[in-house]
This record gives C-alpha cells, structure tokens and sequence, in this order.
C-alpha cells in the first residue's frame, strides 16, 4: 500500500505561491495536470461497479482535499477545498479541479475539463466548478 504524507493548508499555500512567483500563472496547468494525475491513482483502485464519484468524494474527504463535495447536473460543488485560501484575487483550486475533472471522466468515458466559476479563495462561500463548453 502506497504511503501517505501529510502537509498543512499554509504549506500547500506557500508552494503555489513560490511556483507562481517563477512561473506566474502558468504553474496552474501543472498543478490541473497533478490532480488529474492524483485522481488517476484514485481510479485505478476501483472495483468492477464502483461509481468513481463515490469513491472520489470519499478519497477526497478522508485525504482533507475538501470538507464535502456534491456533484451536479452542471458540475461540482465543494467546500472546504484546502487549496482556498482568503483574501485572494483570482481561483486557486487548480488540483482539486483536476481531481475532479478525472473522476468526472472516469464515470462518463468522455473528456471533461472543469473551470473554476466561483472559489472561497475570493470570497465565495464554496467553490463552484463548472464543466467547461457548457456542457
């Protein structure tokens, strides 16, 4: 079984802040790009009948990625998300919106790419994804 670390919401903070001091707002393509390859690990675990969006979910929780998530018609609803921090000007959720994004396409064998529409970093009181192309 793989082993898991810990790290603080203030730590995770502060790497998104020093990737976005050399690589400005480019490093939020990376950081999508690491929670889909996070989630990837969270599908292969799934047993034949699994729903992906209940075992995520889960995963998420149980790992403190965010405090409750619920999926919907027009995407995904989460709060709590560690990645959101207070008093910030543009989205920060760029993992867990990769997470996301993977899980989303692990249940509808279809490309999904979700955006980030509202985020409790600027001020929301949850953080609201939303697929991207509207549908």
């Amino acid at each position: 079984m793989a082993r898991l670390v810990k790290i603080s919401q203030q730590e995770l903070d502060s790497v998104r802040k020093l990737y976005e001091s050399v690589m400005s707002y480019a490093c939020h393509g990376l950081f999508f790009r690491e929670g889909m390859v996070l989630a990837e690990e969270i599908t292969k675990s799934l047993s034949l009948g699994e729903d992906p969006l209940e075992v995520g979910k889960q995963t998420i929780i149980d790992r403190g990625w965010a405090e409750d998530v619920l999926f919907t018609d027009a995407g995904v609803r989460v709060r709590g998300s560690i990645e959101a921090t207070a008093g910030g000007e543009v989205e920060t959720c760029h993992r867990l919106r990769g997470i996301l994004s993977k899980l989303l396409e692990a249940k509808t064998k279809h490309r999904v790419r979700l955006a980030e529409v509202e985020c409790a970093s600027m001020g929301a009181r949850e953080c609201v994804f939303e697929r991207e192309g509207g549908a």
